[in-house]
């Protein structure tokens, strides 16, 4: 595990986004954790959220030239990480994202930032049931545009419907990489290195007993 993700464990559970306890799924399982980045709600917490963003579209070796965030979630996302960019490295990469609803008036148009050309990453904060991704993937397409890949905060490493996971699948539709700043595992891997400060060995054993059951 690297160190950006260590500290972004640490600051997901400071900021109350990474919680633990007993949590009903929309899939209706219930989960001993639950990760909510809609709780990343203050600018001083969404600017540190675009520098591990950033850091992680640095670590991938994904090079964009456009990020697109799918609203409503995705537009703060690329926002914030597209500044964080070019703080890390001086790049400066463009970014989009869509309306929920055409505008009919002005410029018109469901789009709001730079035109969407070339390779384009898709940013969101996890992937479920790929729902979003797809409608993504089609606006980039109807743009003659290439999806490069998505970066999503975690990816629980969770089997979906069909016993693979929501991001295998994505990414064997796709042909595109799917890349998470956190998974399941630096979690779990966390819990361990940290068991005694956080009173961990029951929380990694739920957990460990949640994997066992849906894990990829």
């Amino acid at each position: 595990m690297l160190d950006y993700q260590k500290d972004f464990i640490s600051y997901a559970l400071e900021c109350g986004v990474l919680k633990f306890g007993e949590f009903q799924l929309k899939s209706g399982r219930t989960s001993p954790y639950f990760f909510n980045t809609g709780l990343f709600n203050t600018g001083a917490q969404l600017g540190k959220l675009g520098q591990f963003y950033a850091q992680a579209l640095i670590q991938s070796g994904i090079k964009p030239d456009i990020l697109y965030g799918p609203a409503y979630k995705g537009i703060p996302l690329v926002s914030a990480t597209s500044i964080a960019y070019a703080q890390l490295t001086g790049g400066d990469i463009p970014f989009a994202f869509n309306r929920k609803e055409a505008k009919d008036h002005g410029e018109g148009g469901s789009l709001v930032g730079a035109p969407l050309q070339g390779k384009v990453l898709i940013l969101d904060d996890v992937i479920t049931a790929g729902t979003s991704v797809r409608e993504s993937v089609d606006i980039i397409k109807n743009a003659h545009a290439t999806p490069a890949g998505v970066l999503i905060a975690l990816d629980r490493q969770e089997k979906g419907q069909n016993d693979v996971s929501a991001i295998s699948e994505v990414e064997d539709r796709f042909a595109m990489p799917v890349v998470a700043i956190i998974t399941l595992a630096n979690i779990i891997e966390y819990l361990t290195a940290n068991a005694e400060a956080l009173n961990a060995p029951l929380l990694l054993d739920a957990i460990k007993d949640y994997q066992r059951l849906y894990g990829v």
